[in-house]
C-alpha cells in the first residue's frame, strides 16, 4: 500500500510499528504525527494520524473534520482532557492541547493552509470556526 493511501486506523497502524517509516509523509509532501487522546465518554485511548506543521517547540494540527459542522471526535476529547500523547516518527510524548488565541490563530492558520490548502475549503463549508490546536511539550 503506498503512503499515500492510508488512512484512518490502517494509517495509525502502520505509523507506530515503524515509528513513522511509513505513514509520516503523506499526501502532497505533507507530515503527519498521531494524536493519542482518552475518550471522554469511553475513558479508552483513542488515536488520529493528523496532518501537523511544527511551530517553534510545539505542533499545530487543525480540527477540521473535512468542513463538517460537527468538530473531530478527538478535539471533544482533547477540550475534556488536554493532557495528550503525541507521537512524531519515534519521538512519543506527552502534549499540553490548547486551541490557538484569537491572536494567533491568522499566522497558524496560514501555516497549515501552506501545509494543506484543502483548509480554506473547509472553513468555506462551515459557519463553525475550524480550530487550530498548539500541541505544547510537557
Amino acid at each position: 500500500m503506498a503512503q499515500s493511501e492510508l488512512f484512518g486506523d490502517a494509517h495509525v497502524q502502520r505509523y507506530i510499528e515503524t515509528d513513522g517509516e511509513e505513514g509520516y509523509s503523506w499526501r502532497n509532501g505533507t507530515k503527519i504525527l498521531v494524536l493519542f487522546t482518552k475518550g471522554r465518554k469511553s475513558g479508552e485511548k483513542r488515536s488520529n494520524a493528523l496532518i501537523f506543521e511544527p511551530d517553534g517547540d510545539d505542533y499545530l494540527i487543525v480540527a477540521s473534520k473535512g468542513g463538517t459542522d460537527a468538530p473531530p471526535a478527538w478535539f471533544l476529547n482533547l477540550e475534556a482532557e488536554p493532557v495528550v500523547e503525541v507521537q512524531v516518527k519515534g519521538d512519543r510524548f506527552k502534549a499540553n492541547a490548547r486551541t490557538a488565541t484569537d491572536e494567533e490563530k491568522p499566522r497558524m492558520w496560514q501555516k497549515m493552509v501552506g501545509a494543506w490548502p484543502d483548509y480554506d475549503a473547509y472553513q468555506e463549508k462551515t459557519d463553525r470556526q475550524i480550530p487550530v490546536v498548539v500541541l505544547e511539550r510537557i
